[in-house]
């Protein structure tokens, strides 16, 4: 079988509502650029060397109809005033052979910079401690992320947050990392 080893990422994130669940789900992926695509959800690796791109410059690499592997995280309701939100963190380590994290995460109530830092924290945290340093890991408020002595290179997120406007509209919120295998 052959290497199924990403070498480019790029994130996005969308916001759908629909009559559906599904459908809601359905426009959620068109705004976020990816309805065109199979979508695989896969586990929270962030490939060593992978190139983290533009969603644009990623898009051109791809053609519809392609499975594209995602970490993706999702969420929906059809409540009225409900706030949902979906995030997904990233950690990069320095050492660009080594593979980083990607995290998801999505809930209820929490703003997009809430849900974006609550994704970008775990991805750091997971990364810490795959290295044995999780007790190091500390915020930087100059870099406004996580940083790990000279072990992280960088983390940061992508969050999509949103109220669900009208009753027994479906909504729904995504955000994703699209592993690119070329």
């Amino acid at each position: 079988m052959q290497n199924l080893l990403p070498s480019k990422v790029f994130f996005t994130r969308g916001i759908g509502r629909g009559k559906t669940e599904l459908q809601s789900f359905e426009n959620a992926l068109r705004s976020a650029g990816i309805a065109q695509f199979n979508i695989v959800s896969v586990s929270s690796i962030l490939p060593p060397r992978a190139e983290i791109i533009s969603k644009d410059d990623g898009l051109k690499l791809l053609n519809p109809g392609q499975i594209l592997f995602t970490v993706l995280a999702r969420n929906s309701s059809n409540e009225l005033n409900r706030m949902i939100s979906s995030a997904i963190g990233y950690a990069v380590p320095s050492d660009r052979d080594q593979w980083g994290y990607l995290s998801e995460h999505h809930a209820y109530g929490e703003t997009e910079n809430e849900a974006g830092y609550f994704a970008e924290e775990l991805a750091a945290r997971m990364l810490a401690s795959t290295m044995g340093l999780e007790e190091k890991l500390r915020w930087d408020d100059d870099r406004k992320e996580y940083v790990l002595e000279n072990k992280i290179l960088t983390t940061k997120n992508i969050a999509s947050t949103t109220v669900v406007l009208k009753k027994d509209e479906w909504t729904t919120v995504i955000a994703a990392a699209v592993l690119i295998i070329m």
